[in-house]
């Protein structure tokens, strides 16, 4: 059978109700028949002008918050990359010019992705239910209609206080949880001066405070150094808590192990006893400066990358193992190493650098090393802000990320 080629277009154009879509800066880029007809605006007036130039609140009704709670769920949908369906609204239309109709709403929003993960566009999505209102009301019955009003503004006001009373809720849980991850987290001074720079960027979002952690440790004999990160799963206090005791553990398994795969197979038996600790990830390296060695071990993290000075770019990813706890009967963990020579880097990270929703990690892995290999001469603190502000989205990521550098 011959492929035929669909018309999206077309498709677009006759969608049931009324669609519209919008950059990231909310300005029209189309809008379907349905939307030009019902909205009254023909397309000319839509495309290339801003959402609120062309739908202004009605500014003789002081009350209306029709088009403030729209932006304000668009905006979400751009920060979140996540759907957004609003409760009824009231929005009073303009026509003709000076001339406000009374007019019932009920809007969806949701993303469209472009190639590099990010929201490139959004889909505007209303039914208008004027007329379903009305009829609720009863023909021509003005106080039954005027009832029904007031009854569907009371439900929205309290909707709004209990979404609000949620929010500041989540707010205070994302502030303890993030003072408490910092508290838990090594201060910057005890990573060795000019030789590495560590960084780390909470998710965006009130309920996503999560687990990410990291760790360096000076090690018993010789001038070596021990690296790690780690990621916990889930979110707020509970994430928070795991990621603590999971770190002092490793924290002081590393000054005893006689390697990475050993430390990892000890914060492994550890794991199976705390709860929430569960599938957690981490990659652990120990350097060698005399020896000019990394030796390191992987439990179900992403590889760290090591960028040697004329530029090529190694994955550490010949001893990666399940996760934490994955195994009912533990076995030992693969340990792997390789040689550097001076003036390399080595970038140890949290999946929220590299990991963006309908795109594969490779991409991020390959953007990643493209970042490290173009920043490679500069030094550790200059490198780890170059890298957070070429991957992680301009809004913020909605994963935690942590990035440590290390210049060997």
């Amino acid at each position: 059978m011959n492929e035929t080629a669909v018309d999206y277009e077309a498709i677009f154009q006759c969608l049931p109700g009324m669609v519209a879509l919008l950059t990231p800066d909310l300005v029209y880029v189309d809008a379907n028949e349905d939307f030009q007809r019902l909205s009254g605006r023909p397309r000319e007036e839509l495309v290339g002008r801003y959402l609120f130039d062309v739908f202004p609140d009605n500014p003789n009704d002081t009350t209306a918050t029709g088009m403030r709670n729209l932006h304000a769920s668009l905006l979400r949908v751009v920060a979140t990359g996540e759907r957004d369906a609003m409760a009824l609204q009231r929005y009073d239309v303009e026509d003709p010019p000076g001339e406000w109709s009374e007019r019932y709403w009920s809007p969806v929003n949701a993303p469209v992705f472009g190639p590099d993960g990010k929201v490139a566009l959004l889909v505007h999505r209303v039914e208008e239910v004027t007329e379903l209102i009305r009829l609720r009301g009863g023909t021509g019955s003005n106080s039954r209609a005027r009832v029904l009003e007031a009854e569907l503004y009371t439900r929205a006001r309290e909707l709004q206080e209990v979404n609000e009373r949620l929010r500041q809720s989540h707010a205070r849980e994302r502030e303890v949880a993030l003072a408490l991850q910092e508290a838990m987290l090594p201060p910057r001074r005890q990573v060795r001066t000019g030789r590495a720079a560590v960084r780390y960027r909470p998710a965006v979002g009130a309920l996503n405070v999560c687990g990410d952690w990291y760790d360096v440790v000076d090690l018993v004999g010789g001038n070596r150094i021990g690296v790690s990160v780690g990621d916990v799963v889930g979110h707020g206090l509970g994430a928070a808590g795991v990621m603590g005791q999971l770190r002092s553990a490793l924290s002081a398994t590393l000054l005893v192990a006689d390697g990475p795969a050993q430390a990892l197979d000890v914060l492994g038996r550890y794991a199976h006893v705390v709860d929430g600790a569960e599938s957690a990830t981490v990659a652990t390296t120990f350097i060698d400066f005399d020896a000019r060695t990394v030796t390191y071990s992987s439990a179900g993290h992403p590889p760290p990358v090591l960028v040697h000075p004329e530029g090529r770019v190694e994955f550490l990813d010949q001893a990666t193992d399940p996760p934490l706890d994955a195994r009912p009967d533990p076995i030992p963990r693969p340990q792997a190493v390789t040689t550097y020579t001076s003036g390399a880097t080595l970038a140890l990270y949290t999946d929220g650098l590299v990991e963006r929703r309908h795109e594969d990690i490779d991409t991020g892995l390959a953007r990643l090393a493209e970042s490290l290999v173009r920043h490679r001469t500069a030094d550790p603190e200059h490198l780890a802000d170059a890298v957070l502000t070429e991957l992680l989205p301009p809004g913020g990521a909605t994963d935690d990320t942590a990035l440590i550098i290390v210049r060997l």
